[in-house]
């Protein structure tokens, strides 16, 4: 996999210093609101039953982003490189700890883009063809698509995230706006339940708030899709931590506004029950349409979602081919700005991976690595501090070093509860980084 010589390819390195605010924005929203806001109000609202929990929960999920955020805003402008965890943890932690970083970093992104399409293909056959049952083909053609888009260059890119994030934007404040202007009118049933019934202890309530947590977390990955372009940003010391703030704030808006409405335009009990409430408030405002309308809503936003992956993804292989520990062809770069081998790659395996359906497990032990990752990075801001105190720092997080070190407790108690939750492929995850020294050695010895 390891090129003798990485100075082949030293002309074709450079990536573009092209993107701004309005893309770091985009890329934040349109890569963190997904599927999942229109599925996890109904399980929250089981575990709560309390309207005003949920509420104070799902902000509670976005106030400890907006505080990951913080630090990662720290980091990124401190080493404004492409590449995301993996050049933070390389920095403070040496070769290997980034490498492991890395690729379960990449591999976990991978999953991703795997699993997203065919999420795609489900809802647009659902919508336009439902007697069709080529599912894979869909979501391959539909992969291909966003990846010639993405290959054209990185304002062709950019310009697709800003504008699918722009329209999944206005047609979520639009559900919101028509719960409220007319789900009152249309539902007679006690839509003023706030509270079912309560978990039956003080320990069984801090369980429900505790699962209820997890589930909303997965809500906002993805919140930090602009590190991965610090180095293709115009201004990254400026526009890095206005994006991850500005982004993750609107984020969490957003998903309370989405919440708001459906406690409007549904009763607690109901919503509790319900898989899909966007669709059931949806039956409730327009009837017999509304299938249609939450499947649109979905379909967008998974374009976004996509189309950001897409672009971050391949910038990890990037930083890895140029660091010597992935073949130095994942540097070259087309004329547009795109990393075309990372690129490659990156959609190889995730067709693989559609064609396989082995993206799931993936997705699971990925969720074991994000959490372990981050502790990882949160260490590294310290690590940094001590050892580089006066490298230039754009940004600095806020309140160090207490808001940092909370977030690493609470993210060390997610660690250890994923761990309980889910020992197997914890096992999996823990066997994955065993093996990842031989294969870093490896790389090593060939690259020599």
């Amino acid at each position: 996999m390891i090129d003798a010589a990485p100075e082949t390819y030293l002309a074709q390195r450079k990536l573009l210093r092209i993107l701004g605010l309005g893309f770091g924005l985009a890329v934040v929203v349109g890569g963190t609101i997904g599927v999942s806001i229109f599925r996890l109000p109904g399980p929250t609202a089981a575990l709560l039953g309390n309207t005003w929990l949920i509420l104070a929960v799902w902000t509670l999920g976005g106030l400890f982003i907006l505080l990951n955020a913080n630090y990662m805003a720290e980091l990124a402008t401190m080493i404004p490189k492409a590449g995301g965890p993996y050049v933070y943890a390389r920095r403070a932690y040496g070769e290997f700890a980034g490498f492991a970083v890395g690729w379960s970093d990449w591999l976990g992104n991978v999953a991703a883009v795997a699993f997203l399409p065919i999420a795609f293909a489900e809802y647009a056959i659902a919508l336009f063809a439902p007697s069709f049952a080529g599912i894979t083909i869909v979501a391959v053609a539909f992969l291909l698509l966003l990846t010639f888009l993405n290959s054209i260059g990185l304002r062709a890119g950019s310009g697709a995230q800003k504008l699918t994030s722009f329209l999944k934007a206005i047609a979520l404040f639009s559900f919101v706006a028509a719960c409220f202007a007319l789900g009152g009118r249309h539902n007679s049933t006690n839509v003023g339940t706030t509270t079912l019934a309560a978990p039956g202890s003080a320990f069984g309530l801090l369980v429900a708030v505790v699962l209820s947590f997890q589930l909303i977390l997965g809500a906002y990955g993805g919140w930090n899709s602009v590190i991965y372009f610090a180095e293709e940003d115009e201004n990254p010391g400026l526009n890095i931590p206005r994006s991850l703030h500005g982004g993750v704030l609107l984020v969490v808006g957003i998903y309370l506004l989405v919440n708001l409405a459906l406690l409007h335009v549904l009763p607690l009990p109901q919503m509790a029950a319900s898989k899909l409430a966007a669709a059931d408030a949806m039956q409730i405002v327009f009837g017999a349409r509304s299938g249609q309308i939450v499947t649109a809503l979905v379909l967008l936003s998974i374009v976004a979602v996509v189309n950001a992956a897409l672009m971050f993804t391949p910038r990890t292989l990037y930083a890895l081919g140029r660091d010597g520990l992935f073949s130095t062809k994942a540097v070259v770069v087309n004329q547009g700005g795109t990393p075309v081998v990372a690129l490659a790659v990156t959609v190889l395996v995730a067709t693989i991976l559609i064609s396989l359906g082995t993206f799931e497990k993936l997705m699971a032990i990925y969720a074991f690595f994000a959490v372990a990752n981050n502790i990882v990075l949160i260490g590294a801001l310290f690590v940094l501090r001590k050892r580089s105190p006066d490298s230039p720092r754009p940004f600095r997080a806020w309140a160090y070093p207490f808001a940092p070190l909370g977030v690493l407790l609470i993210s060390i108690a997610l660690f250890v509860g994923f761990i309980i939750s889910d020992t197997r492929d914890s096992i999996y995850a823990l066997m994955m980084l065993a093996a990842s020294y031989p294969i870093y050695r490896l790389i090593k010895k060939k690259s020599v």
